[in-house]
C-alpha cells in the first residue's frame, strides 16, 4: 500500500484522497510528461480545438480517450449517452465515490478560461458541505496543481453544486486545507437544466490560495455520495479552456 493510499485511507472518501492520486500519478509520469509535452505542438493538430482553445472533454464528440477512472468506494457509474440531443457524460452512485480524471498540461497565461455545462437530477438533502460526512456532490469539477514529491503537496481547486452553501461561497475541503471548494450552483433551482459557467481558472485559484498560479496538470469530475450515503444522478458537459 503506497503513501498516496495510505493517505486516501486516513482521511476518507473525499476530494482530497482523488487529487492527490491524480498527483502521484502525474509525478510518476513526469518523465513521460515531458516528452509527450515536446510532442504536444504536433498532437494539438489532431486535438479537438475550439476557437484557439483546448478540449479537454470531448463528450459531444463520444470521445473520454485519456480520461482514467479512480475508485475510493465502489464505482459511481459513468457512460456516455445522447442527452437532450447531444451525447454527454452520464454519471450515477448510489453511495459510491469514483471519478474520472484525465492528466493535462494547461497554461493559464493563454488559455484561463474554463468553460463546461452540467444538469442534476437534484441537490442532495439534509446534508452539510462544511463537515465530512457532508463532503458529497452530485457534480464537482476539479483542477489540480501538481507539487512536491509524489504529489503530496499539490493543491486542488473545486467547482461544486451546492446543496446549501450559496453561490459564490468558497471554503476549504473539510479533510485537507490543500483543497478548495467553491460553489458554483448552489440548492434546486436549476435542478433538471443545464448550467453553463465560464469560470477564470487563474484569478479563482488566486482568490483560492493567495498566489498566482500560471498552470494546471491535470481536471477531473467526480459525482460520490459515499460520505452522506447520498444517491445521485448527473451529466456533464464537454470541458474547455479558452483564452480570456
Amino acid at each position: 500500500m503506497n503513501k498516496l493510499h495510505l493517505a486516501r485511507t486516513a482521511a476518507g472518501s473525499d476530494a482530497s484522497g482523488f487529487f492527490m492520486c491524480m498527483c502521484g500519478a502525474i509525478s510518476r509520469h513526469r518523465p513521460r510528461m515531458r516528452r509527450w509535452m515536446g510532442a504536444a505542438a504536433l498532437a494539438l493538430v489532431g486535438a479537438p480545438a475550439v476557437a484557439a482553445g483546448i478540449v479537454v472533454g470531448a463528450f459531444s464528440g463520444g470521445d473520454l480517450n485519456g480520461w482514467e477512472e479512480k475508485s475510493f468506494k465502489g464505482h459511481t457509474r459513468y457512460a456516455l449517452t445522447m442527452v437532450d440531443g447531444r451525447t454527454v457524460l452520464e454519471a450515477q452512485t448510489d453511495g459510491a465515490a469514483s471519478g474520472r480524471f484525465r492528466k493535462i498540461h494547461i497554461d493559464l497565461t493563454k488559455t484561463p478560461m474554463l468553460e463546461w455545462s452540467w444538469k442534476i437530477e437534484a441537490p442532495y438533502a439534509g446534508i452539510d458541505e462544511n463537515t465530512r460526512r457532508g463532503d458529497d456532490f452530485p457534480v464537482r469539477l476539479y483542477v489540480v496543481i501538481e507539487r512536491g514529491v509524489f504529489g503530496l503537496s499539490s493543491l486542488a481547486l473545486n467547482y461544486v453544486w451546492a446543496a446549501q452553501n450559496p453561490v459564490g461561497m468558497r471554503w476549504p475541503n473539510p479533510f485537507t486545507k490543500q483543497a478548495m471548494m467553491l460553489a458554483v450552483d448552489s440548492g434546486a433551482a436549476q435542478a433538471g437544466q443545464w448550467v453553463k459557467h465560464r469560470r477564470n481558472v487563474r484569478e479563482d485559484l488566486r482568490a483560492a490560495f493567495g498566489e498566482d498560479i500560471t498552470a494546471i496538470d491535470a481536471v477531473a469530475v467526480m459525482t460520490d455520495g459515499d460520505n452522506s450515503g447520498s444517491r445521485g444522478h448527473a451529466w456533464y458537459g464537454d470541458i474547455v479552456f479558452s483564452g480570456e
